[in-house]
C-alpha cells in the first residue's frame, strides 16, 4: 500500500487529509506520469458522486490538469464504473473519479483510471507518489495556449445508461424491486435502467444534498431496503453505495444476499451456460467459508487474493477469469466491464432470476453462511504501521487459531481504506467466535490506538 494511495486511490477527509493543494498536485503528477508518451494533447475525464466536497476537488484537479496541458471533460455526477467505461468509450487518456464510495459525507477520494478503462497499478501509482512526496519530477507549466482547456459532457449519463442495457436481453415485465441509491451515484442512473427493463421500481434514498450520502442507506445500511421490500411486497431489493460501484441485494423474505451469495449465483449460472471460464470464480480471503465448500460442491474452482478488488481483477486479467469480487459487493464481470458495477451485477443477477424462473432466496439459499463475526477497531496512523510486527497481537492471533482448529479460521488485517484493523474471525460456534474476537480486538486496542 502505497504512501497517498490506498487499496482504492487516495481517501480521506476532505478538506483536512484531502486538500485542494493535494488535489492539485494530484492533478499535475497524473497528468505527467499518463501522458509523457503521448503526440497529442492529453485529455482526461473528470466524475464524482455526490458529496459537497465534490466539485471543490474537481475544480482542483482540473485546475492541476490544465496547468500541465490536458484538456480536461467535467462528467459531473455518475457511478465510478461510469468513468471506467467512458474513458474508453470517448477515447480519452485517463479518467479521475472523485469519491469516497461507502464512507461518510465528509471523507473523499480519488481514484484514477487508464485509457483502457483500469484502475491505475501500483507502479504508476508509485510513481505519481515520488513526484508529489519526493520531487523526483517536475511537472511541466504550460502557459498561453497551451493550458488546458474544460468542457463539461452532455451525455455520459445517458451513454452510460445504455451500455447497462445493453448488456442483457432480459426483460423485469411484471417484477417489483426496490432500489436504494444510498443518496449517491446511483441517484442519477437506477430508475431509469431498472425501469427500462420494465420493472416496476420502489426507489427510496434518491435525494443526495450534499452531506446525507450513505447515511443510514445503501449497501453499508440495509435496513430501510429490507423494510421496503417486506412492506411493499416486492420481489427483491437492491442497495448501492455512494458510487454505485457495489451492489448487495435482499430476497422477497427480507433477507439480505450478500457478495458471496451474489457471485456463487451467478457463476453456477455461468457455468451452466459455459460462460465461465476456466469455471472459475475469484474471490477474496475475507469470503466466506461457505462459498469455498459451495465452490467444491458444485465443480467452480476457487482463487482466493489480498483484500481489495483491484487484487481481485488483477487475478482476473491474468488467468483470463470472467467473474470475481468480494462479500461487500463489488463484483467484477469481465466480459461487460473493467471494474465492479453495482447496476451491472444487479441486472445480471436479474438475469438469472429470469432465465431459471427461481426466487432469489431459493438460489441464494444453495450457499451455506458460516458465522462470522467482524470487529472493526480504530487504531491510529502510527499503530497501523506497527500492527505487521506487534508480537503480542501476533500471540492473540495464534491462540485463537489453535482454539479453533480446522473449524474455523482467523483474519485480522489492516483496512486499505480508513485507519482501522479488521478482526475477522468464521466457525460454527458463533458464541465462541464471539468471544475470541473480542479478545484478538482487545489487545489490538491495547497496542495499537
Amino acid at each position: 500500500m502505497g504512501r497517498l494511495f490506498g487499496t482504492d486511490g487516495a481517501r480521506g477527509v476532505a478538506n483536512s487529509e484531502i486538500t485542494c493543494e493535494l488535489a492539485v498536485q494530484i492533478g499535475r503528477a497524473a497528468a505527467m506520469v499518463l501522458t509523457e508518451n503521448l503526440e497529442h494533447r492529453p485529455k482526461v475525464m473528470i466524475g464524482m458522486d455526490t458529496r459537497a466536497s465534490g466539485e471543490m476537488l474537481e475544480s482542483a484537479i482540473a485546475a492541476g490538469l490544465c496547468s500541465v496541458g490536458a484538456d480536461v471533460l467535467l462528467l459531473g455526477v455518475l457511478p465510478t464504473p461510469a468513468v471506467a467505461f467512458l474513458v474508453k468509450e470517448y477515447g480519452y487518456d485517463a479518467g479521475v473519479m472523485i469519491s469516497a464510495s461507502h464512507n461518510p459525507c465528509e471523507y473523499n477520494g480519488i481514484k484514477i483510471f487508464q485509457s483502457t478503462g483500469y484502475k491505475l497499478p501500483d507502479a504508476l501509482e508509485n510513481e505519481i507518489e515520488a513526484i508529489i512526496l519526493d520531487e523526483v519530477k517536475t511537472p511541466p507549466v504550460m502557459i498561453g495556449g497551451d493550458v488546458g482547456r474544460v468542457t463539461r459532457a452532455e451525455h455520459a449519463v445517458e451513454d452510460y445508461i445504455q451500455h447497462l442495457l445493453s448488456t442483457t436481453d432480459t426483460r423485469c415485465d411484471g417484477m417489483k424491486i426496490a432500489i436504494d441509491c444510498a443518496n449517491g451515484s446511483a441517484s442519477v442512473t437506477a430508475r431509469t435502467v431498472f425501469e427500462s427493463l420494465g420493472a416496476q421500481c420502489i426507489v427510496i434514498h434518491d435525494k443526495p444534498d450534499g452531506v446525507n450520502i450513505n447515511r443510514d442507506c445503501g449497501s453499508t445500511h440495509m435496513e430501510s431496503l429490507q423494510k421496503c421490500v417486506l412492506e411493499n411486497n416486492c420481489d427483491l431489493g437492491f442497495a448501492f453505495d455512494g458510487d454505485a460501484d457495489r451492489m448487495l441485494a435482499v430476497d422477497d423474505t427480507g433477507n439480505v444476499v450478500d457478495g458471496d451469495k451474489a457471485i456463487a449465483v451467478c457463476a453456477k449460472y455461468m457455468q451452466s451456460q459455459g460462460t465461465l471460464h476456466k469455471d472459475t470464480a475469484v474471490v477474496t480471503v475475507m469470503s466466506n467459508m461457505g462459498f469455498f465448500k459451495f465452490c467444491d460442491d458444485n465443480g467452480i474452482h476457487c482463487e482466493r487474493t489480498k483484500v481489495g478488488d483491484r487484487y481481485v481483477l488483477e487475478n482476473m486479467l491474468e488467468h483470463g477469469y470472467s467473474i470475481g469480487g468480494e462479500q461487500s459487493g463489488h463484483i467484477i464481470f469481465l466480459d461487460y466491464a473493467t471494474t465492479g458495477d453495482g447496476q451491472l451485477s444487479a441486472i445480471q443477477l436479474l438475469r438469472v432470476l429470469a432465465h431459471t424462473g427461481k426466487k432469489l432466496q431459493t438460489l441464494a439459499d444453495e450457499m451455506e453462511v458460516y458465522p462470522q463475526v467482524l470487529i472493526n477497531v480504530r487504531v491510529s496512523n502510527y499503530g497501523r504501521v506497527r500492527f505487521a510486527d506487534d508480537k503480542e497481537i501476533k500471540n492473540a492471533i495464534a491462540s485463537a487459531e489453535e482454539e479453533l482448529g480446522d473449524t474455523g479460521r482467523v483474519l485480522v488485517r489492516v483496512s486499505g481504506t480508513e485507519p482501522l484493523v479488521r478482526v475477522m474471525l468464521e466457525g460454527k460456534d458463533q458464541q465462541k467466535i464471539r468471544e475470541l474476537g473480542e479478545s484478538i480486538a482487545e489487545v489490538v486496542r491495547e497496542r495499537l490506538v
